[in-house]
């Protein structure tokens, strides 16, 4: 089975969801990230249930799978930017986080969604981690137990300068029923693992996957080609422990130019692997081997 991938809407911040919907379509991709924001299918408006459903009908339609994201910058407090978070030290914040993390796999439900990603937040100055730390786990297993009941899958995505930034992080927490975002650009970021080896790691525990282009050291989402990620290793990897999810593009600082960047980046993720002229052919047995830090099969 080949790879299927999705375009996050994120990326999509000037057009309406329904243009945006049909943009990713038109493009070829299988699937949508759907970033829930003040545009694209306020789960805080007075009509979101009748919203999802448009929305459920789109995507059916035009045979399209999902993933919730919940990144939305101002979503939650119009006045500081992705608060209040699960590690918020008002009690009052991160129940509204965690209520809305809520909503999300109810809208994730409604859309058949494949999971909903989230991530931790980052402690403000003062915050004890070993008190933060605290609030993050009763607030992961409120909403992966809420998940569990609704049956959608819920991803934890460890995102660079959060309390939870690494994959150690991630393995370090005991949340049953919990499954892990991975933002493979992230590996790069943070230089904990190659991300072709992630992805053989914690393939049993993948929920979803993002990848974009990075360069190492830098948190900055850049189209393919313009950083350090070796795309094809990556995708070998995906192929090689049958990765059958959406495989999430993430690109939220092109929107201005999402009209070229959405089909530019399918064309090369479907492109990036084929020898070019008068290059062999790739070898197309898994390749595990070429995967640092990987044991030989």
């Amino acid at each position: 089975m080949s790879l299927r991938f999705a375009y996050n809407t994120n990326g999509t911040a000037n057009h309406r969801i329904e243009d945006a919907i049909r943009l990713i379509k038109d493009a070829g991709y299988d699937g949508v990230a759907l970033t829930l924001d003040i545009h694209h299918l306020d789960p805080f408006a007075e009509n979101w249930v009748v919203e999802a459903d448009r929305i459920a009908s789109i995507l059916n339609r035009l045979e399209l799978g999902s993933v919730i994201e919940t990144g939305a910058r101002f979503l939650l407090d119009p006045t500081a930017k992705h608060e209040p978070t699960l590690v918020t030290a008002d009690a009052a914040g991160r129940a509204r986080r965690v209520g809305f993390l809520k909503r999300a796999i109810e809208i994730g439900r409604i859309l058949n969604s494949e999971a909903v990603s989230f991530w931790a937040g980052v402690p403000k100055a003062g915050v004890d981690h070993g008190e933060a730390r605290g609030w993050l786990i009763e607030g992961l297993r409120d909403v992966a137990d809420f998940a569990a009941e609704k049956g959608v899958v819920a991803a934890l995505e460890p995102e660079p300068g959060m309390l939870i930034e690494t994959l150690d992080d991630f393995a370090g927490l005991d949340i049953p029923g919990l499954s892990l975002a991975l933002d493979t650009g992230h590996c790069l970021v943070t230089g904990e693992r190659d991300p072709a080896r992630a992805v053989h790691e914690f393939a049993p525990r993948l929920g979803t996957v993002a990848i974009e282009d990075m360069k190492r050291g830098e948190h900055i989402h850049l189209p393919f080609g313009e950083g350090d990620m070796d795309v094809p290793t990556v995708l070998d990897a995906l192929d090689a422990v049958g990765f059958q999810k959406l495989v999430c593009v993430e690109l939220s600082r092109d929107s201005h130019r999402a009209d070229v960047m959405v089909g530019q980046a399918l064309e090369f993720l479907r492109t990036c692997r084929r020898p070019g002229p008068g290059l062999p052919a790739p070898d197309t047995a898994p390749r595990e081997t070429a995967v640092p830090g990987m044991p030989n099969p």
